[in-house]
C-alpha cells in the first residue's frame, strides 16, 4: 500500500477523505447556528454521527486505529407515571430525552473535539498529502504528451517524482491522523487542546451571535406590545415582559457559564394577592378590582411596569445586536474572512475566473490573500477567548441588578435570614422546653415523691423505703443522663473543648459509612459558627446514610480569603433534588444567620458534593473551655 501505484491509490483515497471531510465542516457550519442559537438541537446528531464515520474510516485506512470514544448511554428509561426525564424536566415523550443525552454523550467525550480539529485541517493537509502525488503525475503525462517533443523528460521526471514521493505522502499522512485521531501523545497533546479550546470559544461565539437575532425580535415584539399598551389593549404587556425574562435568565446563565460573570436576576418579586378591604373589594393602586382574576392581572402589569429591570431588558434586546454582534464579529468574523481568503483565490483560479472581485478577497493576488487569511484565522482565533468575556462582562452592564437593587436584594435577604434565625431560636427553645418537660422534670418531680413516702416509711418499714431510695437513685440517674443528652443536643462538650474538626470527626465514628475527615486550618471561628456548621454536616452525614447507599464520604475543611469552606463528598447513587425535601432548606437556614451559602451538586449516578460556604475569621487555637474565646468573630 505505500509503494508505487498501490501509494498514490491509497493518496487518492486519503484526498477523498479530505473532500468528505470539507463537505461536513460545511454542513457543521451550516447548521450548528440554528442548532444551538434557536434551539433546535434535533438537527446537531446527524452531522455528527456523520463525522464520526469518517474518522473511522481515517482511522482504518491508518492502519485501524482503535475508537477513542466513550460507551453510548442507554436509551432513557419512563418514570412510574410514564414520563421520561432528563436532568431535572420531565418529558412525555422519550425523544428530547434521547436527543439531548446523545448531545451531552458527544460534547462531552473529548474525542470528538480531536475529531472536529482533523475535520477543521483535513481539507487542506489531507488534500495536499493525498492529491499532491497524483497531480504531479497527472501533471506530468500531460506536460509529456502536449507540450512538444522537448517537454518529455520534464513530464517524465514529474512522473517519477510523483510515483517517488507517493508513499512518502501516504507515511506522512498517516502519521499525521494518527497524532490527531489517536490515542493522545503529551508531544501534541497541547497543540489539540488548544485547538480544541479556541474551537469550542468560537463555537460559544457564534451561538451568541445566533441569539442575537433572537434579541432584534423580542426588541421588535416589546415595542409592538408597548404600541398596544398605549392604545388601551394592555394584556399583551405582561406576557411579553415573562417572555424577555426568560430569554435574559438564559443570556445570564450563558454569561456565567460561558464567560465566567455570574449575573444575578434583578428583578423584584412579584407581590402577593393583596388582602381584601372591609367593603370586599381589592385595592391595586388607586384602584378597586371586585374579583381576584382581574386584581391579579392589573396587578401584574404594575409590577412589571413599576421595575426597572423590566426596561433595562427592552434597552438591552435593542442594544445586544449592536454591541454583542460587534464582539462576535470581532472574532468569528475574522475567522471566516479569512477562511475565505485562503480558498477564495484557489476555486477563482480553478475557475478560471477572467475578472475576479479584487477588493473582496484579494483573488487577484494568491500570495498576499494566503498570508492574509492566515492572519486573520490566528487573530480571530486569539482574540475568542477575550470576546467571549468582554460579551459576558457587556451582558452584565444592564441585565445585572442595579446597586441600588443589590442594596434592596441585600436588605431583604438579611430580613429573611433575622426571621429565619429568630424562628430557629424559637423552635429550639420550645424544643428544650418540650424535652426538659417529658423528661427530666418529670423524673425529678418523681424523685421528690419517692423520697416523700421514704419519710413516711422510714420508721414503720425500713425495706420499703431503701427500695424506694433505690428507684430514686435510678430516676436521678436516667434524668441526669437526659440533661446530659439534652446539652449535647445544644452544643456537644467535645465542639466546645476540641474545635470544629475533632467534633466532626467524633461524628465519623458513630457514622455507619466510613468517613474521612481531613483539615488545613490553623485557628477556630467562632462558637456559633462553629455550632451552625457542626449540626449542618451531621444534617449532611445523617442524609448520606439514609439516602445515598454510598461507600465512603470524605469531608475537607478550608480556609482562605475569609471563607471557611467545608467539602462533603460521598460515592453514592446521587440524584439528590433541594425541592423534594426539606433537609437542604433547613441547612441554608442554618447558615444564612452568618451569610453562608449552601450548593449541591448530584447529578444521577453520583457522586454528590454539598459544599458550605461561611465568612468568618479564624482565631488562635484552642483545645479546651479554659483556654478563652479568641478574640476573631464571625
Amino acid at each position: 500500500m505505500r509503494r508505487g501505484p498501490h501509494a498514490l491509490a491509497g493518496g487518492l483515497l486519503r484526498g477523498c477523505l479530505a473532500i468528505v471531510s470539507a463537505v461536513l465542516l460545511v454542513a457543521h457550519l451550516v447548521l450548528f447556528v440554528p442548532g444551538l442559537g434557536l434551539g433546535l438541537v434535533f438537527l446537531l446528531p446527524w452531522p455528527m454521527a456523520m463525522m464520526r464515520r469518517v474518522t473511522d474510516a481515517a482511522r482504518r485506512a491508518c492502519g485501524d486505529l482503535p475508537r477513542p470514544y466513550r460507551d453510548r448511554p442507554a436509551p432513557p428509561e419512563p418514570e412510574p407515571d410514564g414520563r421520561f426525564r432528563h436532568d431535572r424536566v420531565l418529558y412525555r415523550s422519550a425523544f428530547w430525552p434521547r436527543q439531548l443525552g446523545y448531545l451531552n454523550w458527544v460534547l462531552g467525550d473529548p474525542a470528538t473535539w480531536r475529531d472536529v480539529g482533523w475535520m477543521l485541517t483535513n481539507p487542506v493537509v489531507g488534500g495536499v498529502l493525498g492529491f499532491g502525488p497524483a497531480a504531479l503525475v497527472v501533471g506530468g503525462l500531460a506536460v509529456a504528451t502536449g507540450a512538444g517533443p522537448w517537454w518529455i523528460p520534464v513530464g517524465l521526471a514529474m512522473v517519477v517524482l510523483g510515483v517517488l514521493v507517493a508513499p512518502a505522502a501516504v507515511r506522512a499522512h498517516d502519521s499525521w491522523t494518527r497524532r490527531l485521531l489517536g490515542p493522545p501523545q503529551p508531544t501534541f497533546r497541547s497543540v489539540k487542546v488548544w485547538l480544541g479550546e479556541r474551537f469550542v470559544t468560537l463555537a460559544k461565539l457564534l451561538a451568541l451571535g445566533g441569539l442575537t437575532v433572537v434579541s432584534v425580535a423580542l426588541a421588535g415584539i416589546s415595542v409592538l406590545a408597548l404600541a398596544l399598551f398605549c392604545v388601551g389593549i394592555v394584556g399583551a404587556l405582561p406576557e411579553f415582559a415573562t417572555v424577555t425574562r426568560q430569554f435574559t435568565a438564559t443570556r445570564r446563565r450563558l454569561a456565567e457559564q460561558w464567560s465566567g460573570v455570574p449575573i444575578q436576576t434583578p428583578y423584584r418579586p412579584e407581590p402577593p394577592l393583596p388582602q381584601r378591604r372591609p367593603d370586599g373589594l381589592y385595592e391595586v393602586g388607586d384602584q378597586l378590582y371586585k374579583s381576584k382574576g382581574w386584581t391579579r392581572f392589573f396587578q401584574r402589569i404594575d409590577w412589571v411596569w413599576h421595575d426597572p429591570a423590566t426596561w433595562r431588558d427592552l434597552l438591552w434586546t435593542a442594544t445586544d445586536p449592536i454591541v454583542g454582534g460587534a464582539l462576535v464579529a470581532a472574532s468569528v468574523g475574522a475567522v471566516a474572512y479569512g477562511l475565505a481568503e485562503l480558498t477564495v483565490p484557489a476555486l477563482v483560479r480553478l475557475a478560471r475566473v477572467e475578472d475576479p472581485p479584487r477588493l473582496a478577497f484579494l483573488a487577484d493576488r494568491p500570495v498576499l490573500a494566503l498570508l492574509a487569511g492566515l492572519s486573520m484565522v490566528v487573530a480571530g482565533a486569539l482574540f475568542a477567548p477575550t470576546a467571549l468575556r468582554l460579551h459576558g462582562r457587556w451582558t452584565a452592564v444592564l441585565l445585572a441588578p442595579t446597586a441600588k437593587a443589590r442594596l434592596a436584594s441585600r436588605v431583604e435577604q438579611l430580613t429573611v435570614s433575622r426571621d429565619d434565625a429568630t424562628s430557629a431560636q424559637a423552635a429550639e427553645l420550645r424544643r428544650i422546653e418540650r424535652d426538659l418537660h417529658d423528661g427530666a422534670q418529670g423524673r425529678l418531680v418523681a424523685v421528690g415523691l419517692a423520697l416523700g413516702a421514704v419519710e413516711a416509711l422510714i420508721d414503720t418499714d425500713p425495706a420499703a423505703a431503701r427500695r424506694l431510695v433505690a428507684d430514686a437513685r435510678e430516676s436521678t440517674a436516667r434524668a441526669l443522663a437526659e440533661l446530659r443528652d439534652l446539652v449535647r443536643g445544644v452544643r456537644p462538650p467535645v465542639l466546645a473543648e476540641r474545635g470544629l474538626v475533632e467534633a466532626v470527626r467524633a461524628l465519623a465514628l458513630d457514622s455507619p459509612v466510613p468517613v474521612t475527615v481531613s483539615t488545613d486550618l490553623v485557628g477556630r471561628p467562632a462558637e456559633p459558627v462553629e455550632a451552625a456548621v457542626y449540626f449542618v454536616v451531621s444534617e449532611a452525614l445523617v442524609n448520606t446514610a439514609k439516602h445515598a447507599a454510598a461507600t465512603q464520604v470524605s469531608i475537607v475543611f478550608g480556609y482562605a480569603d475569609g471563607l471557611l469552606t467545608t467539602r462533603i463528598a460521598d460515592d453514592g447513587r446521587g440524584g439528590a433534588d433541594p425541592a423534594l425535601g426539606s433537609g437542604l432548606r433547613g441547612m441554608r437556614h442554618r447558615l444564612a444567620a452568618f451569610d453562608g451559602t449552601v450548593r449541591l451538586v448530584s447529578p444521577v449516578g453520583g457522586p454528590t458534593t454539598v459544599t458550605l460556604e461561611v465568612p468568618c475569621a479564624l482565631s488562635s487555637p484552642r483545645t479546651s473551655t479554659s483556654s478563652g474565646k479568641g478574640s476573631s468573630s464571625c
